[in-house]
């Protein structure tokens, strides 16, 4: 998942940062939510963990904001405010579910995977493309009996293709999926993450299945192609 925090207490935001990054999500994070706007109209995500107590613009403000411009993206209100009222404040204002601090993260992570299973959500629960199927709950993928063994990007790579499957997905999209705006990955890394993971795609023999579309980006064909 590609996740966005915003957060104004720094070692709070640090923590989420590198927490969920190490569950093998992509997350940038804010420190208010002056950006926030903006951020997700050029860089959509799956999920947003919305503090309420933030600088400059209340969060519930902010979320009134974004569900009036239309901006469905799930939200995550993660807030000191525990009083059955300020639930419902933050429920009314168009979030998808509260979490009160202190919290524990593994709980945290269970809501996140909760809101992604949802059907307005970008990841849902198992996608199939051809023989290789992908389990969005586990993060784990097989192609016919065979597991596939990835790395948390190649598993990203394939999930976006696998819920595209047949149709382009260009460079610009994976990389900002992949990679959060403070990292620069080159040129050629994502065509590496493309190489493993046909690499482990065909591992057991199997016809290529992902292809190169030079210029553009990369195709998940159902059928047993072969890719450049």
């Amino acid at each position: 998942m590609r996740i966005l925090v915003v957060e104004d207490d720094d070692p709070l935001r640090a923590l989420l940062q590198r927490g969920l990054s190490e569950d093998g999500h992509v997350v940038d994070a804010l420190p208010d939510g002056r950006q926030c706007h903006a951020y997700l109209t050029s860089a959509p995500c799956d999920a947003v963990v919305l503090d309420l107590n933030l600088p400059h613009q209340d969060g519930l403000t902010l979320l009134r904001r974004l569900r009036g411009d239309g901006e469905t993206t799930p939200v995550l209100v993660l807030t000191a405010r525990d009083g059955t009222g300020d639930v419902v404040a933050g429920l009314d204002a168009g979030a998808d579910d509260y979490l009160r601090k202190p919290f524990a993260f593994d709980e945290l992570e269970a809501r996140l995977r909760s809101l992604a299973r949802r059907p307005q959500s970008w990841t849902g629960d198992v996608l199939h493309a051809g023989d290789v199927v992908f389990d969005c709950t586990r993060r784990q993928a097989c192609r016919g009996q065979r597991d596939l063994m990835l790395a948390a990007k190649e598993t990203i790579f394939l999930e976006i293709v696998m819920r595209n499957a047949g149709r382009i997905v260009t460079r610009r999209t994976l990389e900002d999926r992949l990679w959060d705006r403070a990292s620069d990955p080159g040129s050629n890394v994502l065509d590496m993450y493309a190489r493993r993971l046909r690499n482990k795609l065909t591992a057991g023999g199997e016809p290529q299945l992902l292809q190169t579309i030079r210029g553009l980006g990369f195709r998940l064909s159902v059928s047993a192609e072969t890719s450049a």
